[in-house]
């Protein structure tokens, strides 16, 4: 206890320091000098609360001045020119990408590209294709919020634990990681069958916390000369957990949905929840996919493979100097 209070303490005094020295011009040269290269992972924007629901959110006003840096200090490049190592040798390098299709990227992310004009690549679904407003993650986050303390699914029962995850009785295991391990067929019951506990969509108030883009959106999005598109799974499942046949049959036809969407080639490909194998590899390549992105490197042979390239997380707890600090020594603090 005391060692994680310290390590908290520690960690507090640094983000404080950076920010003060940020202020008096103290990191200027630390800015400027900097260099290497790096593709940041966004998610969802949100006006506030940015941690309604889950921890990979930013506000919009924190969004914008992650973007005033790097238009500041940096040279931000698209997806295709960071594959060819179009690079400046005078300034850090950062490619933008957003995972999972929020309708907040196109309602709050988009009008700020514009506005700084910098380029930026957004990984989706084809879950609107399969019929639905939501990733099945993001409602079980929801009941996770605001659903009971207890409930009974599928004559197995769940309380709520850390984090407000329903975790079994049985094997404590918590439904988030038992859905993750199932197939979608197993997601689109979970949501059938809670979506009495909590009838969110009758309030509109926290629709940029969950819902999709339409497909109308997607193609305003995509008609912006800043914006590339790219895939993120059909239905969002963790396409390690599933058959490969399942997995290869997603991979082309979220492809195929966003290509005949948009009218472009999607050429990319963010594998979702980071997770993949080399059977997964193979299927994305085999589906056409020729740049792949992952957050850290699974396996021995990706630095090797020249279509993979890892991402660094956003940290959504932190400043915007302290998170330029992290994306340009690729590291958070942990003492």
């Amino acid at each position: 206890m005391i060692s994680r209070i310290c390590s908290k303490l520690y960690r507090e005094a640094k983000y404080l320091s950076r920010d003060i020295g940020h202020a008096l011009g103290l990191y200027e040269h630390f800015l400027k000098n900097a260099r290497g290269s790096r593709i940041m992972i966004y998610h969802g924007i949100c006006q506030t609360n940015h941690t309604l629901f889950n921890p990979i959110f930013l506000t919009a006003q924190i969004f914008e001045a992650h973007l005033a840096l790097y238009k500041k200090y940096c040279n931000v490049v698209s997806l295709d020119d960071y594959y060819n190592g179009n690079f400046s040798e005078d300034k850090f390098n950062i490619c933008i990408t957003f995972d999972d299709g929020f309708a907040n990227n196109c309602k709050y992310v988009l009008p700020l590209l514009e506005q700084y004009q910098l380029p930026a690549t957004f990984f989706i679904t084809g879950i609107r294709d399969a019929g639905y407003d939501i990733l099945w993650n993001d409602f079980l986050g929801i009941v996770n919020k605001y659903g009971p303390k207890t409930i009974d699914y599928k004559g197995e029962r769940y309380v709520k634990g850390r984090y407000d995850k329903y975790i079994s009785t049985a094997d404590e295991i918590s439904l988030t990681t038992k859905l993750r391990s199932a197939g979608f067929d197993e997601k689109a019951e979970m949501m059938e069958l809670l979506s009495p506990l909590v009838p969110f969509k009758s309030n509109s108030t926290i629709e940029d916390y969950w819902l999709q883009m339409t497909t109308n959106e997607i193609k305003q999005l995509a008609a912006s000369p800043l914006v590339t598109i790219g895939a993120h799974g059909y239905y969002h499942n963790d396409l390690t957990c599933i058959d490969i046949n399942e997995a290869s049959w997603e991979l082309k036809e979220t492809k195929t949905y966003l290509e005949n969407l948009v009218q472009k080639p999607v050429n990319s490909l963010a594998f979702p929840y980071g997770s993949y194998s080399q059977a997964v590899i193979d299927a994305a390549k085999d589906a056409g996919y020729r740049q792949l992105l992952a957050m850290d490197f699974l396996l021995y042979s990706d630095k090797h493979d020249n279509t993979m390239r890892e991402r660094f997380t956003v940290n959504p707890f932190i400043t915007p100097i302290n998170q330029m600090h992290a994306t340009i020594t690729r590291r958070y603090e942990q003492h």
